[in-house]
């Protein structure tokens, strides 16, 4: 008897417990479009280091784990991909620039890919770049991947 008591009590608690409990509301669809101009926009502000001359801004848009496939292996880490890339913004000019023309966003709103033209610094375009945004967090983008072709979309 005692022991169907027990039972009976632990049950009831269980169940007390069970039904205090809500059932989370599912997460909200996120806004693709309004993702996707939130990544061009980044891309956008990320390329603007370059023309500004600002590597130290340049280095705020990288990733901890960032991955560049900028020389002969890839350059892995936020502080490698940043001293390499130092070269180009020790000159008054721009060596080159670059602007998105397409961006996508997982339905996730998690991860992003941009992809626009390289320029020279006379404006012809000699190279396209492929770019992977990770949103780290809210309303963050940090790029996480970066690779460069020397072809251009025709």
């Amino acid at each position: 008897m005692r022991r169907r008591t027990a039972l009976l009590c632990t049950i009831a608690l269980c169940a007390a417990a069970l039904s205090s409990c809500s059932t989370p509301a599912p997460a909200p669809t996120p806004d693709r479009a309004a993702l996707q101009r939130e990544v061009t926009e980044t891309e956008r502000a990320f390329a603007k280091t370059m023309a500004d001359r600002d590597h130290a801004a340049f280095t705020r848009f990288l990733s901890q784990e960032t991955v560049f496939f900028s020389g002969p292996a890839p350059l892995r880490g936020k502080e490698a991909v940043a001293a390499w890339w130092k070269r180009f913004y020790d000159k008054p000019a721009a060596p080159f620039s670059w602007r998105p023309e397409r961006v996508e966003v997982l339905d996730s709103g998690m991860l992003a890919i941009s992809t626009g033209p390289v320029f020279d610094a006379s404006g012809k375009p000699v190279a396209s770049f492929m770019s992977i945004w990770r949103r780290e967090a809210p309303g963050v983008w940090r790029i996480v991947f970066d690779k460069g072709c020397d072809c251009v979309d025709q």
